[in-house]
């Protein structure tokens, strides 16, 4: 992992400070980049130790906090559904795939017809990306569960209900964590692009404000601080799932 950033950070630091490539010449360096965001005093107003800067960070992370938990909230049960009734599939999955592929940014009108305040569109826009992508990976893992293992249930004596508490759900379990990674990654890009539409304040709204104003080094501030915070908030999720599936550890473990 170490070696991968420094020939990342080689390759930058070559292309735009060594040998200034003329498709990187307006590219900020990683001299001047490091130097904005470790300064006090920083040139453009945005470093480690300014407070707007975490204040960007915060509203973000409410924001994709707030659109996470909904579309898990409402993706997880409408994709468990999706996957375990067949006549509940027929109806609502046409709709689902047909609104699916729309772009977030096709979303942005709709979005402000919806709702006054440009907070909760934010929060709205970066919501639709997550949930399709929750109930879809929710959905898929309901259908992979081998139907030997329900018909042993129902054999054993098993209700409906009883089968889809303790062999539906636990068996979707991988899958829905695996869509939840995706969804909290998809979230932060989508929260991105919401920001730069119609937000105030946050790590996508800092990008394009920088842009504007041709203040080249805070874009790239903006740009790793999304990285770093998005690579923590999917190690969360992954940890969290690896916690609520143990099981499912000991069994890759005696497989292997």
């Amino acid at each position: 992992m170490l070696l991968g950033f420094v020939l990342f950070l080689s390759a930058w630091y070559l292309a735009v400070d060594i040998f200034k490539l003329p498709r990187f010449s307006k590219l900020p360096g990683l001299r001047d980049v490091i130097t904005e965001w470790l300064s006090p005093n920083p040139v453009y107003g945005i470093s480690i130790f300014t407070p707007e800067y975490y204040q960007h960070i915060f509203v973000s992370l409410v924001r994709i906090g707030t659109a996470f938990v909904a579309a898990t909230i409402l993706g997880v049960p409408l994709g468990l559904m999706l996957g375990w009734s067949e006549r509940f599939r027929e109806y609502v999955f046409p709709v689902f795939e047909t609104l699916r592929p729309i772009p977030i940014l096709a979303w942005v009108p709709i979005s402000i017809i919806l709702f006054n305040g440009s907070e909760v569109s934010v929060v709205f826009l970066t919501f639709i990306a997550a949930f399709f992508v929750t109930t879809l990976n929710t959905m898929q893992g309901v259908r992979s569960i081998d139907e030997t293992y329900i018909r042993a249930a129902a054999c054993l004596g098993a209700t409906p209900n009883q089968i889809f508490m303790d062999v539906v759900i636990p068996g979707a379990l991988p899958s829905i964590f695996t869509g939840l990674q995706i969804s909290i990654g998809v979230a932060w890009f989508s929260l991105v692009a919401a920001e730069m539409v119609s937000g105030e304040y946050g790590l996508g709204y800092l990008i394009n404000t920088s842009y504007t104003k041709i203040q080249y080094p805070t874009i790239a501030i903006g740009m790793f601080t999304l990285g770093i915070v998005g690579y923590l908030s999917s190690s969360l999720v992954r940890l969290l799932g690896n916690r609520l599936m143990k099981w499912r550890m000991r069994e890759i473990g005696a497989s292997s």
